[in-house]
């Protein structure tokens, strides 16, 4: 049986996630073909991003962390103990300076993970500056499991989401939604756009609690692509 949870405590350097990826999938004994059909993205892509030929984004890290049935925060950080056994409930804190964070820079939005050094978060808090000024150059629209919720910090944001038309949110607006709908983030005009995204991922926080889990391909869930 495999071994569910596990995070070495010699996992590489964290800015490094290709090589954490790496390091994850060898400890599984997966080659790429596995990861691959377990997280849906294709094997060039995974290669790629295992020797740092492509930046990672969001909606691949979602897909890599499902895949894995890891916190999407192992990609980068360093974990401090192996996780096999339930993280405690309660007592844990992180605190992330205004300067702090880990930051992933991509053509469409800049992506900065306060509380990145958490382990085995039932939510995943993220600030990102959307870049973005059409759904055109956002891309194809993304999902993943969980919830979603969104605050308007700066500018004018328009949600476009696959049962909804899209909607414009100004400074101070949020939004709550269910994150396997297809949803993507476009800046509503040429001033900054910035938002609050925190993400639900209570579903994979009962995985990596359950000590009994072995992560099969038939459990990992789909990614089918938005419209």
């Amino acid at each position: 049986m495999e071994k569910a949870n596990t995070v070495a405590a010699a996992i590489p350097n964290p800015k490094d996630p290709g090589r954490v990826l790496r390091s994850l999938r060898a400890e599984r004994g997966w080659t790429l073909a596995e990861l691959s059909s377990r997280t849906g993205l294709p094997v060039s892509t995974l290669s790629k991003v295992e020797n740092n030929k492509m930046t990672l984004t969001y909606d691949k890290m979602v897909r890599i962390a499902t895949g894995l049935n890891i916190d999407i925060g192992v990609l980068f950080a360093a974990p401090q103990r192996e996780v096999d056994t339930p993280a405690p409930l309660s007592g844990r804190r992180s605190i992330t300076r205004a300067d702090e964070g880990r930051v992933i820079e991509t053509p469409v939005a800049r992506q900065t993970y306060p509380a990145a050094d958490l382990l085995d978060k039932q939510l995943v808090p993220l600030l990102m500056e959307v870049r973005a000024r059409s759904l055109e150059e956002w891309g194809p629209l993304l999902r993943h499991p969980g919830e979603e919720f969104v605050l308007v910090l700066e500018g004018t944001l328009e949600l476009h989401s696959e049962y909804y038309a899209p909607v414009h949110l100004s400074q101070g607006d949020s939004i709550y939604f269910d994150s396997a709908m297809a949803h993507g983030y476009v800046a509503a005009n040429n001033e900054p756009c910035r938002i609050l995204s925190v993400n639900a991922t209570a579903e994979w926080g009962q995985r990596q609690v359950d000590a009994r889990f072995s992560p099969q391909a038939d459990t990992v869930l789909p990614f089918p692509r938005g419209k």
